[in-house]
C-alpha cells in the first residue's frame, strides 16, 4: 500500500508541512488573517466550553502563534471573561497577520512579567508554536518555570511553548497544558513523548483549510488508527481453511519458556490458521502442556530448523522471545533470513547482533519486522535524534519494518512511511507484553497482511486490549482480551459478528 493511498485524516504534519498547507490555502483564496481569526476563535470556544469563567492571562509571542492569542483574547473578553494580555516584545515590531490581529485588540497590552500570574485562574500559552527550533531563554524560561510552579491550568495554542512540533522534545523548558488546541492536523510533537504528555488533551480545530491541500504535500507520517489498515485486515471468510490462514512458526528457548508461549498464543488469537512452536526436546513437555492449540516440535540445532523450514506452508517465523543471547540464537536468525522467510525478530534475536549489526542488516532480504525497545534499539542502531527520525533512519538502514516500542511506539518502513501509536496505556509496562506483540504481528502477516500494516494493526490491537482490561494487567491477559477487541473492530468494519447478532436477538 502506497503512502498516497492512506486516508489523510490521521496525517501528522511537520511544522514545515503545516506552513505549506497554510500557503496552499492562501493560494486557494483563504487569507492568512481569516485562518488566524478562525484559529483564535477556536481557542476561545474551547476555553469557554472546558473552563468556568475566570480571570484569564493570555501570553502572546511575536509571531503568528501570538496573533492567534490576540484573537482568542478578544473573543473571550467579548464573552465577558476578565482578560489580561501580555506580549513578548513590542507591539510595533509585529508584522503581517499577527500585527493585524494585535491592532484589533483594544485593551491594554502588558509586558511579560512573573507578577501577571498572580490572580490568574487560567493561562493561554500563545508564546511559541510548533516551529520553535531553539531552547527558550529568559525571560520566557523564567516565566514558564513560574507557571509550572503555580499549578495554574494552561490551554496551549498549537503546542505548549518549548515543545518541538516535529519531535515532541522539550527545548529547554515547557509548561504542561491541560488542553492543547491545534489546527487542521496534529503534528508529530503532539503524539511523541514527552510532548504527548505535556500537551494534555489535544483538540484539532477545523479552521477552513481543505483536505485537498495535503495531496501535493504527501504526508508520510500518521497517527495509528484502523482507518489506515482496516481495509487490509485479514478477516476469515466461509471459503477458507486453516492452511489458507497461514502457519506461524515460533522458536522457543530452553529457559525462559513463557515468552515464546505468549508469542505463540498471540499469533493464534490474531487469526493464524496454524501455529507451531519449536524448542529443545528437554522442554517440549513444558510447552506442550501449556499450549493445547499450538503444535510443539523438538528442534536442537540449525540443521533441524532448516528441515522444519522446508515446509513452505510455515510462512512466518518469530525468533527472539526468551531465546537467550547465544550463538544458537544467532544461527537461528541467520537460518530464517537465509530462507527469505517472512519473520518477526524480537528481543534476543536483535541483541545477539550487538557486536556486528551490519551482518544482520545485510542478511535481511525478505519481509521482516524488528520490534526493539529502546535498549535493544541502541545495541544495533547508532542513531541520534528524536524517536520518529531514529526509527525511520533505522528502517532505511536495515531494509525492514522497525517497531520502536514505548508509550509512543513508532512503526517505520524502509520506504519512508511511519505510523505513531497513541492508544497504549501505562499498564502495558510489564513483562511479556512485547512477546505478545511479536506474536500478533506474525499472526497478521501469516494471513497475508503486508508487514508495515500488520505491525501497525497489531500495535493498535495490543493497546486496545490493554485499555479494555485496565489496571492489574499482566501479559497473559492480552490474548484473552483480543476476541472482544476484534469483535468491536469487525463491527466497525461493517461486518458484524454473527454471534453478536444472535446475542442481540436473544436480548431483544
Amino acid at each position: 500500500m502506497s503512502i498516497s493511498s492512506f486516508n489523510f485524516k490521521t496525517a501528522l504534519l511537520t511544522p514545515l508541512q503545516m506552513a505549506a498547507a497554510d500557503k496552499a490555502a492562501a493560494e486557494g483564496g483563504i487569507s492568512g488573517i481569516a485562518l488566524m481569526e478562525a484559529a483564535g476563535s477556536a481557542v476561545a470556544n474551547v476555553v469557554g466550553g472546558k473552563f468556568n469563567k475566570r480571570p484569564v492571562l493570555v501570553l502572546c509571542g511575536p509571531g503568528n502563534n501570538g496573533g492567534d492569542g490576540f484573537v482568542a483574547a478578544r473573543h473571550l473578553r467579548d464573552a465577558g471573561w476578565p482578560v489580561t494580555l501580555a506580549l513578548l516584545g513590542q507591539v510595533d515590531t509585529l508584522s503581517g497577520d499577527a500585527a493585524t490581529s494585535a491592532a484589533s485588540w483594544s485593551g491594554k497590552i502588558e509586558p511579560l512579567s512573573l507578577e501577571l500570574l498572580s490572580g490568574a485562574g487560567l493561562v493561554i500559552d500563545a508564546l511559541f508554536g510548533a516551529g520553535l527550533s531553539r531552547p527558550l531563554e529568559e525571560p520566557v524560561a523564567l516565566l514558564l518555570q513560574a507557571l509550572i510552579n503555580s499549578r495554574i491550568p494552561v490551554c496551549a495554542v498549537d503546542v505548549p511553548s518549548g515543545v518541538d512540533g516535529s519531535s515532541g522534545e522539550v527545548l529547554g523548558i515547557a509548561a504542561a497544558a491541560q488542553i492543547t488546541v491545534t489546527f487542521f492536523r496534529k503534528k508529530p510533537g503532539h503524539v511523541l513523548m514527552p510532548g504527548k504528555e505535556l500537551c494534555g488533551e489535544v483538540i484539532v480545530a477545523d479552521i477552513g483549510i481543505p483536505s485537498s491541500v495535503l495531496e501535493p504535500i504527501e504526508p508520510a507520517t500518521f497517527e495509528n488508527a484502523p482507518s489506515l489498515w482496516l481495509d487490509a485486515f485479514p478477516w476469515p471468510d466461509y471459503g477458507m481453511h486453516k492452511y489458507q490462514r497461514g502457519h506461524v512458526l515460533v522458536i522457543g528457548g530452553e529457559f525462559m519458556t513463557g515468552a515464546a508461549r505468549l508469542s505463540a498464543l498471540a499469533a493464534a488469537r490474531a487469526g493464524a490458521g496454524l501455529v507451531t512452536l519449536v524448542a529443545p526436546a528437554s522442554v517440549c513437555p513444558i510447552y506442550a502442556t501449556a499450549l493445547t492449540s499450538v503444535m510443539v516440535q523438538p528442534v536442537a540445532n540449525e540443521e533441524m530448523l532448516r528441515n522444519v523450514l522446508g515446509d513452505e506452508r510455515k510462512n512466518v517465523v518469530v525468533v527472539g522471545p526468551g531465546a537467550g543471547v547465544s550463538a544458537l540464537t544467532k544461527d537461528y536468525v541467520s537460518c530464517v533470513l537465509a530462507a527469505q522467510r517472512a519473520c518477526v525478530l524480537d528481543a534476543d534475536a536483535i541483541s545477539v547482533f550487538a557486536s556486528d549489526p551490519q551482518s544482520l542488516f545485510d542478511a535481511i532480504r525478505g519481509p521482516c519486522v524488528l520490534t526493539p525497545h529502546e535498549g535493544e534499539f541502541r545495541r544495533v542502531f547508532n542513531s541520534q535524534g528524536g524517536k520518529l527520525e531514529r526509527a525511520k533512519r533505522a528502517a532505511r538502514q536495515c531494509g525492514a519494518v522497525v517497531v520502536l516500542k514505548g508509550s509512543d511506539t513508532v512503526i517505520a518502513a524502509a520506504d519512508g512511511r511511519a505510523i505513531i501509536n497513541t492508544n497504549a496505556p501505562p499498564d502495558l509496562a510489564t513483562g511479556g507484553t512485547g512477546d505478545v506483540l511479536s506474536g500478533l504481528i506474525a499472526g497478521l502477516m501469516a494471513q497475508g497482511m503486508e508487514p508495515f500494516l500488520a505491525a501497525a494493526a497489531a500495535v493498535w490491537l495490543h493497546g486496545e486490549a490493554a485499555t479494555l482490561f485496565g489496571p492489574g494487567l499482566i501479559s497473559e491477559d492480552l490474548p484473552q482480551m483480543l476476541p472482544r477487541v476484534l469483535r468491536r473492530l469487525k463491527r466497525r468494519a461493517g461486518q458484524q459478528d454473527r454471534n453478536d447478532f444472535r446475542i442481540s436477538q436473544k436480548r431483544s
